[in-house]
């Protein structure tokens, strides 16, 4: 098997704080703060709140589409030019761009509130393709799992500075309180303006450019390779297994960040001092959940890994369907009168551990399996299916809840994290990593 060399640890370093960076606007603005703010307020049809969750979906679920639509041929055509720190960039900009306008959004302003979402959450996403690209050339195989799981840990550290900064500053989320709040938006797009500097500056581009065949754009160019790999997508079995895996175990994660906090508030109906301490659970217990799995994963490998934090999933997802009747053994079998939202604290645990640890899994999984000079293309693909899953699950879970009610809703994540397990069983770790290697072998030279 080829070895690759590992990376200067400030360029490692560098490339992790993108991860820190842009946890801040997945926090702030989908999970905790904005989406809260845009179903209850800006929407506002209270009490159950139907319409604002499932116009939430629908933004959400716009905005993964377009991802899914460029992803491919932007991943192309990076590996074509050499020029992925370029598309870095512009997404990384635009996402600050559209973050800082959310601010001008009033209640009521529901279309102008669905368009920047669109538009920033779009740039957001495809920015993680492009800088997950870069994780394989990082170092040898064997330390893709540590790499992987030092930048999520970094992220889920990142997401909790900004959010404990931001929630200290602007307050409970409510009508009365919305000229505080609204400066969300602005809060996120600075942190991650400021906190992803040090990514440009010790972050390199390997490889060389490939000059343009006679008669093609750069574009042109990108849709022909796109047309190669594809043809040849055959050969990676194991690859294409997991990104169904991937698939279905992403559609559950997509549900949980943007639902989560809007499950706490609308059917547990938490306080507003359980809801920061949930944040600062799930950031803590993440953290440790990707740098510890990632250094499990160097012993025993991606794929066992990746299983065991499915599994973790599982388990949090039923402790968060049944957090009203483990309240209710608790005061039976222990007699300890906790209510709900405390209990809902440790399904919170699981799914942080979980959280991080299957996502960094995921990702040092593709990249064991990414041959070199196709990293662009492959998380092009490993993002495509990451997106296009955000689709499904958040839209399903919002259809199903306009029809059954959130609390029910929720099996619909159970399901999805049992279809995860059972495609991810043919995938041989081995098997495809020499598939890679011989890939890289036969076709430089």
């Amino acid at each position: 098997m080829v070895s690759r060399k590992r990376a200067p640890a400030r360029e490692i370093f560098g490339w992790a704080m993108f991860d820190f960076a842009n946890q801040a606007y997945t926090l702030l603005i989908i999970t905790v703060v904005f989406g809260d703010l845009f179903t209850r307020v800006i929407v506002g049809d209270g009490p159950d709140y139907r319409l604002g969750n499932l116009l939430w979906s629908v933004a959400l679920a716009v905005s993964y589409l377009l991802v899914v639509v460029a992803n491919p041929i932007c991943g192309a055509v990076m590996d074509h030019s050499r020029l992925r720190k370029r598309f870095l960039l512009v997404s990384y900009l635009a996402t600050v761009a559209t973050t800082a306008l959310l601010w001008l959004v009033e209640p009521g302003w529901i279309m102008l509130a669905m368009v920047l979402i669109i538009l920033s959450n779009f740039s957001y996403a495809i920015g993680e393709a492009f800088i997950a690209s870069f994780l394989p050339a990082l170092g040898p195989r064997k330390d893709l799992g540590w790499i992987s799981g030092l930048g999520w840990s970094l992220g889920y550290v990142g997401g909790m500075v900004s959010t404990i900064f931001a929630l200290a500053f602007l307050g409970e989320v409510s009508a009365e309180n919305y000229d505080r709040v609204r400066w969300v938006g602005p809060f996120a797009a600075g942190f991650f303006l400021l906190a992803a500097i040090p990514t440009f500056i010790w972050l390199r581009e390997r490889g060389r450019r490939r000059p343009l065949p006679k008669g093609q754009s750069m574009v042109s160019a990108g849709f022909a390779r796109l047309r190669n790999t594809l043809a040849h997508l055959a050969d990676f079995r194991d690859l294409r297994s997991l990104l169904i895996s991937v698939f279905f175990m992403m559609a559950g994660i997509y549900i949980i960040i943007s639902f989560s906090f809007i499950y706490g508030a609308q059917v547990i109906g938490w306080d507003e001092e359980v809801r920061v301490i949930m944040f600062v659970t799930v950031q803590i217990t993440a953290a440790i959940g990707a740098l510890t799995f990632g250094f499990i994963q160097s012993r025993i490998g991606a794929r066992r890994t990746y299983l065991i934090t499915l599994g973790l999933w599982l388990a949090a997802i039923l402790a968060i369907w049944q957090t009203p009747l483990l309240a209710s053994l608790a005061r039976s079998l222990l007699g300890v009168e906790w209510e709900a939202q405390y209990v809902f604290l440790f399904a919170g645990t699981l799914a942080g551990l979980s959280l991080g640890s299957s996502q960094s899994a995921g990702r040092a999984l593709v990249g064991v399996l990414t041959p070199n000079g196709k990293a662009a293309e492959f998380f092009g693909f490993w993002g495509t299916a990451s997106k296009l899953a955000a689709v499904f699950g958040i839209l399903g879970l919002g259809l199903l809840q306009a029809w059954l009610g959130l609390a029910t809703a929720i099996l619909f994540c159970l399901a999805l994290f049992i279809v995860a397990m059972i495609t991810v069983l043919p995938v041989d770790e081995q098997r495809g990593a020499e598939v890679a290697d011989r890939w890289r072998e036969s076709r430089s030279g």
